[in-house]
């Protein structure tokens, strides 16, 4: 187990997203997956009010509803850490405090639970002065609805607000940060995230670990597009710079005998400062292959071919 920051939570090395739940992968499956999850020694589920809203005929969080009936027919509430993000939900858009507030008391309803180990201002929202936002995430955590508190999609400049406006106002401090890194997107992590989270002490969880299915390898063309409904989001990789980092994933994959989703998240889980990597499983068979990765420890020459296959994206 990793520890979460500065803060007491202990996490598994992969930390299971929750996107798919009540869209790809309905209650049953989504059940299947998350037993399969904990089984494994899994204990960190991450998901957001606004999943999955964008799905025909969902409302928003259908996630959250599938979790909290999971936690509540287990039993396992105490073991497990469970994160979510306020902002998104279609009734809930925004940080301003009276949104944070309604929007965290819906997802507490949800996940069936009376407190939230881990919540994310999941957007920034300029309209709203910081202050506003972060007086309502404290007002939470006094309350002892949320224990921690972590941002998410924030640029460089809005993180050292943020920071800024804590400190001169004597509030709790972010533990955790989630931005966008894989193989194919290292620039802004890496030149301009992660010095802030090094110097703040922020466990960081990247989303998108798999760019959207391209790291699995089922996309080898263009064609391939629509391969699975992620296939759009995933198009933009499909150049030849994408497909020498799959080239060099299956060099390292074959000689290990191992999946290239491990080895993709393999690498991931060693660069300096990460402490887990969001991946999400529709399927249970989907879920050996990330969970693999948190015992995979790769060579340095495997580690150094895959940085040089990736560094047009660093």
């Amino acid at each position: 187990m990793r520890a979460v920051g500065n803060s007491d939570l202990r996490t598994f090395p992969i930390a299971l997203g929750g996107n798919t739940f009540g869209w790809t992968s309905d209650r049953a499956a989504s059940e299947m997956v998350l037993d399969a999850y904990a089984a494994a020694g899994g204990n960190f589920i991450d998901t957001a009010d606004g999943y999955s809203a964008w799905a025909p005929g969902n409302a928003g969080g259908e996630s959250e509803t599938i979790i909290g009936g999971w936690l509540q027919s287990r039993g396992n509430r105490g073991s497990m850490v469970v994160a979510t993000k306020a902002g998104t939900h279609p009734q809930y858009q925004g940080l301003a405090p009276a949104t944070v507030a309604a929007a965290a008391d819906a997802s507490l309803q949800r996940l069936k639970t009376d407190y939230i180990d881990l919540y994310y201002a999941h957007f920034d929202d300029p309209t709203v002065p910081l202050v506003d936002t972060l007086t309502a995430f404290e007002d939470l955590r006094t309350a002892g609805k949320i224990r921690h508190i972590g941002v998410s999609n924030y640029s460089p400049e809005r993180l050292a607000e943020w920071v800024r406006v804590a400190e001169e106002n004597g509030f709790t401090q972010p533990v955790a940060l989630q931005p966008h890194y894989n193989l194919v997107a290292r620039r802004d992590f890496e030149q301009a995230l992660a010095p802030l989270a090094r110097a703040h002490g922020w466990a960081v969880f990247p989303f998108w670990s798999m760019a959207s299915g391209f790291l699995t390898g089922k996309y080898r063309s263009a064609a391939d597009a629509g391969a699975s409904v992620r296939g759009a989001a995933a198009a933009k990789y499909f150049t030849e710079e994408g497909f020498g980092v799959i080239a060099a994933l299956d060099s390292v994959a074959a000689a290990r005998g191992i999946s290239i989703t491990t080895a993709a998240l393999a690498w991931l889980l060693a660069r300096p400062g990460i402490t887990a990597a969001l991946a999400s499983a529709r399927t249970v068979e989907q879920l050996p292959d990330l969970i693999a990765a948190a015992e995979t420890v790769l060579t340095p020459e495997e580690t150094a071919a895959l940085d040089a296959a990736s560094a047009s994206f660093a």
